[in-house]
């Protein structure tokens, strides 16, 4: 097992997705010139499903390392891709200096038809990553999803776990979680985690409810999240129109979910931005900074 290349334990790190006009990158550059001064572990870029945000998804990899300090972690998706394609990609990766790659299955298409050569489930895809790395020398390191409150597609839990035990028995390095509202999920999956023999550290994905029309949005992004009563029963409390509120409630939950993850000893936080940097830098103040890269309850 190849050791967790990121500073820390815990870990912080943030996620950016590629922007489809100028207006949009010129807007993230800002974005990422805030968020830079917090000396993130890492930044992850996300991939779009079936490949769609590819060449966009290698620009701005390509942009963060050329011109800033940080340390991209680009999504890769095996859906829709053969092992002659993703041993581009990865060529690619490779030659820009990037050594670490999230690999996810992706939403399986349609058709539900795999490529010739192509991989079904995301355990392949780390497996094909491992032995490219081996065979070229270069140490990759691989993060996997995590689904602390159930995988959609996999009601059953203990298939669902011998799902993310496959992927750590493949060769991936850590585990990154979708994002989630309910720590006490959270503790007891990452318990039983341990109980399957899971031993790679587990970042927590963490997004604050910004707005209420946010939250139907955060619902479908992560099917089967569950959305405490105590969360719903203060936003409710706000007025219907007053999203200004509702994103202090989304802040402070966020907050305290962290403080409380890192009271337990949580390996990482990372915070799903959506390209916005306002929520972050707060609960990142208002948590406080032990060293560089490192966080602590305050």
């Amino acid at each position: 097992m190849h050791n967790f290349p990121f500073a820390g334990p815990p870990s912080v790190s943030f996620e950016f997705f590629p922007p489809k006009t100028p207006k949009g990158w010129s807007l993230l550059d800002q974005r990422i010139d805030e968020l830079v001064t917090l000396d993130p572990s890492f930044v992850s870029v996300t991939y779009g499903a079936n490949g769609t945000t590819q060449k966009r998804t290698h620009e701005l990899v390509e942009r963060l390392v050329r011109e800033t300090p940080l340390q991209p972690v680009p999504h890769l998706t095996c859906v829709g891709h053969s092992e002659v394609d993703i041993d581009r990609i990865l060529e690619g990766y490779a030659d820009s200096g990037v050594r670490s790659i999230l690999a996810l299955r992706g939403d399986p298409p349609l058709d539900a038809t795999v490529p010739e050569g192509g991989f079904t489930h995301a355990a392949d895809l780390v497996r094909h990553i491992r032995r490219f790395s081996d065979r070229h020398g270069l140490d990759i390191s691989i993060g996997v999803a995590g689904f602390p409150e159930g995988h959609p597609e996999t009601p059953d839990t203990l298939i669902a776990m011998d799902h993310l035990a496959a992927k750590v028995d493949a060769g991936a390095d850590w585990i990154c979680t979708q994002l989630f509202f309910d720590n006490h999920a959270f503790h007891d999956w990452r318990d039983r985690c341990g109980i399957s023999g899971i031993r790679v550290p587990i970042i927590a994905g963490i997004m604050p409810i910004a707005s209420r029309s946010g939250i139907r949005r955060m619902a479908k992004l992560a099917a089967g999240a569950v959305f405490p009563a105590s969360l719903l029963r203060a936003i409710s409390r706000a007025e219907e129109n007053d999203d200004e509120a509702v994103a202090q409630i989304g802040m402070h939950w966020a907050t305290e979910q962290c403080r409380d993850l890192l009271d337990h000893a949580v390996d990482g936080l990372h915070f799903y931005t959506l390209n916005k940097s306002d929520a972050t830098l707060q609960i990142h103040r208002a948590l406080g900074v032990h060293s560089s890269r490192r966080l602590r309850s305050v």
